[in-house]
């Protein structure tokens, strides 16, 4: 039995090229049991930052097995490609060394063994450099889903060499939280980098600083409370606070997106409570 069943697949490559179909027929070849999920392949071209976010939201619910990431715009360079073990072997990520795989790496305990991909035996000869999902990566994780070792795939490197994550943490300016919108998702919900212990006794009303404007965000436990016309903040999914309004979008009301500063401001008549003193990194929270 194969030790990794399942890969699953994100990327930039969207659906309207041939791009996931030939990467998904070329793992087919090497290893045809292992099934193949599909993380999302509507990563903004070129974001490697998004890309990695989305891995570390995904990656405490992925199935066993293979994680194969690619969103690589120095594809073609001396930007290595690589497989990371975590986990003594639990499960592997494959991709670029360029910080897409390092927070999803880091969620799930860190890397135990990293082998940059070195050994052509185990990739596809190819016509040209810029197609590394398909000649490189794909056939690297259907390989290891078909039993051969990690340390067959290429040289094994340093695991503290590896390009670290490019996520923003906040910070404290005058009287403000300085804030970044981390991720804007389909209903139009703006994730911020801001642990809800920030602004754990900063009270139900917290002033919203952004491009100039200000607005008030009312602190609310789902979704369905927020009332019409108002700017809700809510603990997301993942653990971090998000603006949302009712039954539309945040982004769009509001007129931001995507790494948007947004400032969060204790209110007059909560100033009771102490706005924190200290930068606190971003937690995306892990699975019990």
């Amino acid at each position: 039995m194969s030790p990794y069943p399942t890969i699953s697949f994100l990327s930039d490559y969207g659906t309207v090229d041939e791009f996931v179909g030939v990467v998904h027929s070329v793992i087919r070849q090497i290893s045809p049991s292992t099934g193949v999920v599909d993380v999302t392949h509507e990563i903004p071209a070129h974001d490697v930052r998004a890309g990695g976010l989305a891995l570390a939201r995904a990656a405490q619910y992925l199935a066993p097995g293979v994680v194969l990431a690619v969103v690589d715009p120095g594809v073609g360079t001396a930007r290595r490609a690589i497989a990371v073990e975590v986990a003594d072997g639990a499960a592997v990520f494959v991709g670029p060394d360029n910080g897409l795989l390092a927070p999803a790496v880091a969620m799930v305990g860190g890397a135990t063994r990293a082998f940059e991909l070195t050994n052509e035996a185990y990739q596809l000869g190819a016509p040209g450099p810029t197609f590394a999902g398909r000649d490189v990566f794909a056939p690297a994780a259907a390989h290891l889903c078909a039993g051969v070792p990690i340390d067959e795939l290429g040289d094994e490197v340093d695991t503290n060499g590896l390009m670290p994550a490019m996520v923003p943490i906040t910070r404290i300016e005058d009287d403000a939280l300085i804030a970044e919108v981390l991720w804007t998702d389909r209903f139009g919900n703006l994730q911020l980098n801001v642990d809800p212990d920030e602004v754990g006794a900063w009270g139900d009303r917290i002033g919203l600083r952004f491009e100039g404007r200000s607005r008030t965000g009312t602190r609310h436990d789902t979704y369905a409370e927020i009332k019409t016309g108002e700017i809700g903040l809510v603990v997301d999914s993942y653990g971090l606070l998000s603006i949302a309004v009712d039954r539309s979008s945040a982004a769009e009301e509001l007129g931001i997106g995507t790494g948007a500063e947004v400032q969060l401001v204790l209110l007059a008549d909560d100033e009771a409570a102490v706005p924190p003193s200290v930068t606190t990194p971003v937690v995306l929270r892990e699975k019990s």
